[in-house]
């Protein structure tokens, strides 16, 4: 078997027959298996993996907890209950409220990795799938065009890569650090990972589709309660990361590690719009990163903070 495509799901009642269907309409000339860990649902996600399960005995692998696994401490899911029980070669993500937009999505990366072995991350651009109304971009696109990537770009890269996106060896994960453990997210040591052992390739074409605003996602739950708190515990546990990154690769990608732990501060302070910091003169590199929409926000929630406050309740609804 080539291929596990590897899904997560918590309450995704609304999302997940869409990412399902999506799975099984690939066009490939090799097999693969389709991995679903539910996180004890209780909105009827495990009601509807059951369904297909029965419809695709085989195919669809449910793992479907009586208790909460997150609420307990385990931040990365995949690697403590899917990652272990993958068969296929090479690992695709995708979680329960994303999808895949490509029919030959797998066969298009699995033929890459096949044909250049130090590949050990495959990725591609995405489209975004709007839930509600934000200020956020139509698409995720790192790169301009289909090209290699350097193992010091996945470390320290201006824009994030599409979780939907990623395929890699399983062989990459079999082992896991200390630093994927310690990660508050998923994506980001599976990249530092692939970087330590070899280079990435992105294709510049849409081949899955990233939902923002999913009532109970990562994102959105994080941005309740005391939101500049979970933010800088995030940053914590990110510079904790990349510090164990830098020790066990010997400190070969230390300018890049560094680089990357600075703008995960800088993308906190951008979140909780910490204007001093964000205007910063030596934060000015990481400034320019950010898109235009998001600098003329920034630039208008500082400046006029209630024509911002109200241009955002006319556009969103949000307080």
């Amino acid at each position: 078997m080539l291929a596990s495509i590897n899904c997560v799901t918590y309450n995704h009642a609304s999302y997940i027959r869409q990412a399902l269907d999506s799975f099984l309409m690939q066009k490939t000339d090799f097999d693969y298996e389709i991995l679903v860990h539910d996180d004890a649902s209780t909105d009827g996600t495990s009601e509807i993996i059951r369904e297909y399960a029965a419809k695709y005995p085989g195919k669809i692998k449910p793992l479907i907890q009586t208790e909460n696994q997150y609420s307990q401490g385990i931040d990365n899911i995949s690697g403590a209950f899917n990652f272990p029980r993958a068969s296929g070669k090479y690992i695709f993500m995708c979680d329960g409220d994303d999808y895949f937009v490509s029919p030959y999505k797998l066969q298009k990366q699995v033929d890459y990795m096949e044909a250049n072995k130090d590949c050990t991350l495959c990725i591609h651009s995405a489209a975004i799938h709007l839930v509600g109304k934000a200020f956020t971009k139509k698409q995720m696109r790192p790169y301009t065009n289909s090209r290699k990537i350097t193992p010091q770009e996945m470390i320290d890269k201006t824009s994030g890569y599409a979780m939907s996106s990623m395929a890699f060896p399983l062989s990459l994960v079999k082992e896991l650090p200390d630093y994927y453990v310690d990660c508050p997210v998923g994506d980001t040591p599976i990249q530092l990972m692939a970087a330590e052992k070899g280079y990435g390739y992105y294709f510049d074409e849409p081949m899955s589709a990233y939902r923002v605003g999913v009532a109970g996602s990562w994102t959105v739950s994080g941005k309740s309660g005391d939101y500049a708190r979970k933010q800088k515990t995030y940053y914590e546990r990110m510079k904790r990361v990349y510090k164990e990154f830098d020790s066990a690769t010997k400190g070969r990608f230390h300018r890049a590690v560094r680089s990357a732990s600075l703008r995960t501060y800088y993308q906190t302070m951008v979140n909780t719009r910490q204007f001093k910091e964000i205007y910063k003169r030596e934060f000015r590199t990481f400034y320019k990163e950010l898109d235009r929409t998001t600098r003329a926000l920034i630039f208008l929630e500082c400046r006029t903070p209630l024509l911002y406050q109200w241009m955002r309740e006319k556009y969103t609804g949000q307080k």
